[in-house]
């Protein structure tokens, strides 16, 4: 049997086990996101300035980032399940340690343990949908995966904020380890790997084999560069910088300031599907796609900068729905993963491609606190809008590189898989359209027709090797 291919299971058991594994998403994401909306609290807690709170979450991402490509490799070789519950004790053991300690050398290793066990949970849940799912409905469940799983910021955003108020510091902290713990009981109880007893691990191909395979296609490059232009924008907004630049920038009541965080996570519900829907209508063209939501967002972004004074409510409402297409539009990179790699080596490309982003993020919040810190008026406790302006302006340098890396690496990918040097037996990659490539998993074969080298072959094929193909 083919692992291209998962077995036929009950559609019931399939969404369940994927619903559970996505409950862990959404406790990843809430403890990842968390420190978002309790900066200015954490900055007096721990009585430190704005590069400082920064290296809280730097050491956070850096660790995640760094983790990537191992956890890939650990992922290939020992399943999802085994990663997601280390990863699940990893991080109720930071949000315990977070919730207690009081010197902040021990709140950067509390964020160290959460990143941790943070890297171990998106990918296996991707490598869980590539398991338990026909390669049909992979790009609709990848991006459902990471939106839906954006469900926790929107718990780390107004509920924690209102549980900090009403609770503490302490409580709210130990609150949410306590129900993260519960979160892992279930997942100890419901994960499987795979349907049956289907092998996950590659065992004819050791794992720096793998990864090395992985790397070499420009598919998954593509993917990396997609995941770095597309995220950090978004994602440095909802996990640090986007409430205080409301906050004290924008002159908005924390309230108000959280509750856009919310519309723009909950914006991914209806951007999600839509970028999904656009995948699976013109594969070909989404490149393109990525450098219109690259380029939008820069747009909205100029707009907000510019402005005279403090933004109107309006204009940073239309920035928080803007942001709401990156999340999304990075996840087009995984797309290009499972069009470019067999599922056995999904771990090491998919480990590969989600460095990309958290890469982008940690270089902007380091350097947007470090501009930050230097732009606030000699006298001031905390930076104004024009200190905003300039720290948030790095972002265009980090959008030019991306975009001029997705434009190298999908010429790449397009010289090696569009020309007629193509094998038309390749496993995973298919030609279906004349005069161009577009990629399709192996059940996507049955449902399209063939055309150029690919039609060659099947037509001179003996009948009964047409139908076994």
């Amino acid at each position: 049997m083919s692992l291209a291919d998962p077995p036929s299971v009950p559609r019931r058991q399939a969404f369940l086990v994927w619903g559970v594994a996505l409950s862990a998403y959404v406790a990843s994401v809430f403890h990842r996101s968390s420190l978002g909306v309790t900066g200015v609290e954490a900055t007096q807690r721990f009585e430190i300035s704005a590069a400082t709170l920064a290296t809280l979450t730097v050491a956070q991402l850096g660790v995640y980032a760094l983790m990537q490509v191992p956890v890939g490799m650990l992922l290939d070789r020992y399943g999802s399940r085994r990663l997601l519950v280390t990863g699940g004790v990893l991080m109720i053991a930071g949000q315990l340690g977070f919730a207690l300690v009081t010197d902040v050398r021990l709140a950067v290793a509390a964020r160290i343990l959460v990143g941790l066990g943070d890297a171990m949970t998106f990918i296996s849940v991707l490598r869980i949908v590539a398991y338990w799912f026909p390669g049909r409905r992979n790009p609709l469940l990848v991006q459902l995966t990471g939106t839906l799983g954006q469900l926790g910021a929107v718990f780390g955003a107004v509920p924690l904020v209102l549980l900090l108020e009403s609770t503490g510091w302490t409580t709210a902290f130990l609150t949410v380890a306590g129900v993260s713990s519960a979160i892992l009981l279930v997942v100890v109880a419901t994960i499987r790997d795979s349907p049956g007893r289907v092998a996950v691990a590659a065992a004819a191909t050791p794992p720096r084999g793998l990864l090395a395979a992985a790397w070499a296609q420009p598919g998954t490059r593509l993917g990396l560069w997609t995941h770095f232009v597309c995220q950090f924008s978004g994602s440095v907004f909802a996990l640090l910088w986007g409430f205080p630049f409301l906050v004290q920038g924008q002159g908005l009541p924390p309230t108000a300031a959280a509750t856009l965080l919310t519309v723009l996570t909950l914006g991914m519900l209806v951007t999600g599907p839509t970028v999904a829907y656009l995948c699976g209508r013109f594969p070909r063209h989404r490149s393109a796609l990525v450098f219109a939501i690259v380029g939008l967002t820069a747009a909205t972004w100029a707009v907000v900068l510019a402005w005279p004074g403090r933004a109107p409510g309006w204009l940073l409402v239309v920035l928080a729905l803007v942001l709401a297409f990156n999340g999304p539009g990075s996840l087009i990179g995984f797309d290009f993963v499972r069009s470019f790699n067999p599922v056995n080596r999904i771990g090491s490309a998919t480990g590969i491609v989600n460095v990309g982003g958290f890469v982008a993020a940690i270089i902007l919040v380091f350097t947007v606190g470090v501009v930050l810190d230097l732009a606030t008026p000699a006298g001031q406790s905390v930076p104004d809008l024009d200190a905003y302006r300039w720290a948030f302006a790095l972002q265009y340098v980090l959008w030019a590189v991306g975009v001029v890396q997705v434009l190298r690496w999908r010429n790449a990918a397009r010289r090696r898989y569009d020309g007629p040097q193509v094998s038309p037996d390749r496993p995973e990659a298919v030609l279906v359209a004349g005069g161009g490539g577009r990629f399709a998993s192996g059940n996507d074969r049955r449902r399209r027709r063939f055309s150029g080298v690919a039609a060659v072959r099947r037509r001179g094929a003996p009948a009964r090797r047409r139908r076994k193909v």
